[in-house]
C-alpha cells in the first residue's frame, strides 16, 4: 500500500499542476476575449467562447489521463500505452467498467486516479460554471436609470 501511495501521490501532484495550468490558460483567454468583444446579444460568440473553455478543460483532463497511463506503463502494469490510456480514462472518469483490472500489487493506483479524476472534473465543472455565470451576468440588459 505504501508503494502505491508513494507512486500515486506524485502523479496526483502532476495532475494538479496540469489542472492549474489549463485553468489559468482558460480563464486568461476567456477574460481577454471578453474584454475585446462585446458579446451582448451575440449568442453564437457566447457559445463559441464556452465551447473553447470546455475544450481546453477537456484537453487538460485528457493530459492528466495520459500522465496516469504513462505511470501505469512505467510500473509495468500494462504493456502498451493505448490499453493503459483506456484503463486510465475509465478510472479518471470513475466509470469502473472492470473489463481491464490492475494487478493486486498496483490496484490502489486505480482508486487514487479515480479520486484524482473526480476532483479534477469538479474543478473543470466549476470553471465552466464561472464562465457561464459571467456570460449570463453580462448578457442581461442594464436596468434603466431612474430620474
Amino acid at each position: 500500500m505504501l508503494l502505491n501511495l508513494l507512486t500515486g501521490i506524485p502523479a496526483m501532484l502532476i495532475c494538479l499542476l496540469f489542472q492549474a495550468i489549463f485553468m489559468a490558460l482558460c480563464l486568461r483567454q476567456y477574460a481577454r476575449f471578453r474584454r475585446r468583444h462585446d458579446m451582448q446579444g451575440r449568442p453564437l460568440q457566447q457559445i463559441a467562447l464556452l465551447a473553447l473553455v470546455m475544450l481546453l478543460a477537456m484537453l487538460g483532463n485528457f493530459l492528466q489521463m495520459a500522465a496516469w497511463a504513462g505511470l501505469f506503463v512505467l510500473v509495468g502494469e500494462f504493456a502498451d500505452f493505448s490499453t493503459a490510456l483506456y484503463h486510465s480514462g475509465v478510472n479518471f472518469a470513475t466509470l469502473g467498467y472492470g473489463d481491464i483490472v490492475m494487478s493486486e500489487r498496483w490496484r490502489l493506483l486505480g482508486a487514487l486516479e479515480a479520486a484524482n479524476g473526480i476532483l479534477m472534473f469538479g474543478v473543470s465543472t466549476s470553471m465552466m460554471t464561472a464562465a457561464l455565470t459571467d456570460l449570463i451576468r453580462h448578457s442581461k440588459p442594464s436596468p434603466p436609470d431612474e430620474p
